[in-house]
């Protein structure tokens, strides 16, 4: 099963609300960081990729027919390249609400590897120091000039790669007629999907 829709949004910018909403929409399963979390199996794939290995992305997307958030989207160029039929779909936010939003919940999350109470999510934080902090970031993500400089040159560098009719750039906040206009779709007569909140990234999300 390839890719139908790739999500090259970095992580709080909607993209568990775009989860939910592609797998309504019959894109699912939609792979993003909890599916890690959920599935020990698929940490080492990412782990290999943490340390530069050469990744089977046929291999490490088995199962998924979309997927949104790192660490995905930190190979968003190799995951365009290798399925050059997928749509692709950038969530994007106010970038100081963004970087507000990354301080009180992945910032915490990734500086707390070690100190988890459950080694599996131990070891998900350690590779999302790599990929994020470090690959992504310079391991500058609390600060606020430098990250949000890396947002929005990371959008800018979707939009300029990613040819015009195969991208959409979405707002969650939009709903789903522009998502469901995009994929072809009709649209659902319920409410698009609104969760992953930061009290419930520090509440529900991670206890394990």
């Amino acid at each position: 099963m390839p890719l139908e829709v790739i999500g090259p949004g970095f992580g709080r910018t909607g993209t568990n609300s775009m989860k939910l909403a592609l797998e309504q929409l019959g894109f699912g399963p939609c792979h993003h960081m909890f599916e890690v979390r959920d599935n020990p199996d698929r940490l080492p794939d990412w782990e290999k990729a943490a340390r530069g290995g050469k990744v089977d992305w046929s291999h490490t997307m088995r199962g998924y027919r979309s997927q949104v958030d790192w660490p995905g989207a930190r190979y968003w160029r190799e995951l365009v390249d290798h399925y050059p039929k997928a749509k692709v779909i950038l969530t994007v936010r106010d970038p100081d609400q963004w970087f507000d939003s990354v301080q009180k919940t992945i910032v915490p999350f990734l500086n707390g590897r070690g100190k988890h109470p459950s080694p599996f999510v131990n070891a998900i934080a350690e590779m999302g120091h790599e990929t994020v902090s470090v690959q992504v970031f310079d391991d500058k993500i609390t600060e606020r000039d430098h990250a949000i400089r890396v947002f929005n040159e990371h959008i800018a560098q979707v939009k300029k790669s990613v040819p015009r009719e195969r991208l959409l750039v979405i707002d969650v906040e939009e709903g789903w007629e522009p998502l469901c206009k995009f994929l072809g779709v009709d649209i659902p007569d319920t409410p698009f999907p609104r969760t992953n909140s930061t009290r419930e990234f520090h509440g529900t999300e991670w206890k394990q």
